[in-house]
């Protein structure tokens, strides 16, 4: 006998004194039936809160966008910020394609549209020829001109 078999007989000793296990390694029937209850409530429980586990899931994915649409809504906001100069306006027949890109609301593929519509007499041209919506227009007015 190794100086470790006393201890596990000790242990066991100790846990059947408390009534908890048996040291018996082979299952008893109680305790197989025991383990197919713990099994089962187990099955049970998880199969309840699926549903709720898989809505939580999906709410956590459409906050996590929420969240990504907000991040890039607050970037354009310092980005416009930043770029706000109204002593300086941007100069449509010059400024370019970056420049024209960092006014708000303008996407780079507008930018080339501006630049494609070079020369402009007046700023209102980006509407009057088809090169901006009035909408995107308005945003911009303050912070360009032809100069």
């Amino acid at each position: 006998m190794t100086l470790r078999t006393p201890r596990i007989l000790a242990s066991c000793f100790l846990l059947l004194l408390a009534g908890s296990v048996s040291c018996n390694p082979t299952p008893t029937q109680d305790q197989r039936q025991r383990d197919e209850k713990t099994r089962e409530e187990a099955a049970k429980a998880t199969e309840r809160i699926k549903p709720d586990l898989k809505e939580a899931g999906k709410e956590l994915g459409q906050a996590a966008r929420q969240t990504v649409e907000d991040a890039k809504a607050a970037a354009e906001g310092v980005k416009e910020g930043w770029s706000r100069d109204h002593a300086h306006p941007l100069a449509l027949n010059s400024a370019s394609e970056n420049d024209l890109a960092a006014l708000p609301g303008i996407s780079p593929a507008d930018a080339r549209k501006i630049i494609r519509g070079r020369p402009y007499r007046s700023k209102d041209e980006l509407v009057t020829k088809g090169i901006l919506p009035s909408e995107e227009y308005s945003k911009i007015r303050d912070y360009i001109s032809t100069e």
